[in-house]
């Protein structure tokens, strides 16, 4: 993957006075942004959306989950998945869309270090061991996946309104 994305405003949906954010703005929201809502398919074709934390680290976003977890199971399926993050305004905020393929982490020295990161940006109540290739809290254990954004959209909400393509090529 390419760190210098292709950028794109989409004057169709932008104000004409809109200009795309840097990468490293939308980059330090992803970074920062407490809650995402992942969006994965069902073996049926159903969609499945659900809230969780996730953490950037090394240019690619991290979540976790039980390996049982519907989200997991059609991850195993199919490895596509959305997540997004933002707010639920209309007239201010910024939204972000990352698109890419979940790939299972399973290096404890690497979840370590992801561990690490949960711990110093959500607090203890986040703590997790490592072993085996999980994260283990209390008697659960979860699987950790890395998404390496292939596309993410950022849609600028309020004066000016903008809509902003970033192409990992």
């Amino acid at each position: 993957m390419s760190q210098t994305p292709e950028t794109r405003l989409d004057p169709r949906y932008s104000d004409p006075e809109a200009g795309p954010p840097p990468w490293s703005e939308v980059r330090r929201l992803i970074s920062e942004a407490e809650l995402f809502w992942i969006s994965t398919v069902r073996p049926d074709g159903r969609p499945h959306v659900t809230p969780l934390p996730a953490v950037w680290s090394a240019d690619t976003l991290h979540f976790c989950t039980g390996p049982d977890e519907r989200k997991a199971r059609n991850l195993a399926e199919n490895p596509h998945v959305v997540l997004t993050t933002g707010t639920n305004t209309w007239n201010k905020g910024y939204d972000v869309v990352v698109e890419g393929e979940a790939v299972r982490v399973a290096d404890d020295a690497r979840l370590r270090e992801l561990a690490a990161a949960w711990e110093a940006k959500y607090g203890s109540f986040w703590h997790f061991e490592v072993g085996d290739g999980h994260f283990h809290h209390g008697p659960g254990r979860a699987v950790v996946f890395s998404v390496a954004p292939r596309t993410v959209f950022g849609f600028g909400k309020g004066e000016p309104f903008s809509q902003t393509r970033w192409r990992f090529v």
